[in-house]
């Protein structure tokens, strides 16, 4: 049985941590609010834009003088999986469940016989996939020094992810974030953005649009052209706004669950205190009264 010292030191070592898990909640409280209003502010355009350049896609026919980034290189056995998780731990599930997506669309190429490559933006993700696929990390890009995420840092990744498609080093390209909805639910997405995803019909502006003719001046090749590669720049930043405020409510609802737990197990460990106090006082009481019965 641990001495009634010991147990006075656990516990004011988890009220410690307690306060330290409480501060933490209160921080990711305060950074979630303007989070989530930044990932909800850029969802209209990216979707959007995303559906347009579908429905271009779709009414393009691909040919040899069609922009490489719809066209494809025109085989699909190098792909690259960009993993976007944070430059922090202490956030629940938030990174463990990107990477558990990315590993399960991996093993399902490999099982086709694909060479898969992962990009990775953030480096939390880096330890499992290191361990699981050896030498298959391409680049890691550092985000320690970001505190808000611009446009800037995604254009920056596009140029790179462009530019080793130009390279010839993937066919494919798989982007991998978490969405997020609420505090308690961030789901993991994944997202082909090189080339551009052509549906099998158009129904992603079947909703949203009308019945009527629609010319487009320039031609659909030349918009597209122009588009493409900002198409790339906007879904990456888009998953990296996702992504600051799921893991901003992640790391709120962690530290919330932490807290309470640290609550149990102080007052576990203050009756576990209070029964030995008790029994120690009462080993005592037994040894003055035995004693002085034998006086």
């Amino acid at each position: 049985m641990a001495s009634l010292k010991a147990l006075k030191n656990r516990i004011s070592s988890v009220k410690s941590t307690q306060k330290i898990t409480k501060a933490m909640k209160m921080v990711a409280a305060a950074n979630l609010r303007r989070a989530q209003q930044a990932a909800e502010a850029g969802r209209p355009y990216a979707e959007r834009l995303n559906a347009v350049m579908a429905s271009l896609a779709s009414k393009v026919t691909i040919g040899p003088n069609s922009p490489k980034l719809l066209a494809g290189t025109g085989s699909d056995q190098k792909h690259l999986l960009v993993v976007a998780t944070s430059e922090r731990g202490l956030a629940g599930a938030f990174n463990t469940n990107i990477v558990r997506a990315a590993r399960k669309q991996a093993d399902d190429l490999i099982a086709q016989g694909k060479d898969v490559r992962f990009y990775l933006i953030g480096k939390k993700g880096r330890a499992v996939l290191q361990r699981l696929y050896p030498g298959k990390i391409v680049h890691q890009v550092d985000q320690s020094h970001i505190k808000n995420v611009a446009f800037t840092d995604a254009l920056e990744v596009a140029r790179d992810l462009t530019a080793r498609f130009e390279a010839g080093e993937f066919d494919i390209a798989h982007l991998f974030f978490a969405k997020f909805q609420s505090a308690l639910v961030q789901l993991p997405t994944q997202l082909q953005i090189i080339p551009v995803a052509i549906p099998a019909n158009d129904t992603q502006l079947s909703t949203s649009s009308t019945s009527a003719a629609v010319e487009y001046e320039p031609d659909e090749e030349s918009i597209l052209a122009e588009l493409l590669p900002r198409n790339i720049a906007i879904q990456l930043f888009r998953a990296m706004l996702e992504n600051a405020a799921s893991e901003q409510g992640s790391r709120m609802n962690a530290m919330d669950n932490a807290t309470r737990n640290a609550g149990d197990m102080i007052n576990r460990l203050s009756i576990q205190y209070n029964r030995t106090r008790q029994a120690a006082i009462t080993t005592e009481l037994v040894e003055i009264i035995s004693g002085a019965e034998a006086l």
